[in-house]
């Protein structure tokens, strides 16, 4: 028997209407992980680059920190996974952290700025 490819959708995907109810609930599953440093959820910082969800169940989270020496470096990305692991329907996470766009204070919504004074 041959291995399935990894893009290959089998019987079990789910359709694009269950899709986005898992992006959503996704997305609002972010948006209750704070960095500790700053009073406003990660989404509305901008750190959030994209939520992506397959065929299969999995999502893909694409996301940023404020600063490599973020002190959340490496509890921040796993508390994402762990509440997105939550959401019905989601069989698997991942995760990447990625430096490029550098994130800067202009990407934040403006309900942060607004939180912070800006």
């Amino acid at each position: 028997m041959e291995k399935e490819n990894e893009d290959t959708i089998d019987s079990t995907s789910i359709s694009t209407v269950e899709q986005t109810i898992i992006h959503g609930q996704a997305t609002e599953a972010v948006k209750t992980c704070f960095d500790p440093e700053i009073p406003v959820n990660i989404h509305e910082l901008g750190l959030i680059y994209d939520i992506a969800v397959d065929g299969s169940g999995k999502v893909i989270v694409t996301m940023t920190l404020t600063s490599p020496h973020c002190p959340a470096a490496q509890s921040l990305p796993k508390e994402v996974g762990a509440k997105i692991r939550a959401v019905p329907g989601v069989t698997d996470v991942v995760v990447n952290v990625v430096w490029d766009p550098t994130w800067n204070p202009s990407m934040m919504s403006e309900a942060a700025r607004l939180t912070l004074g800006m």
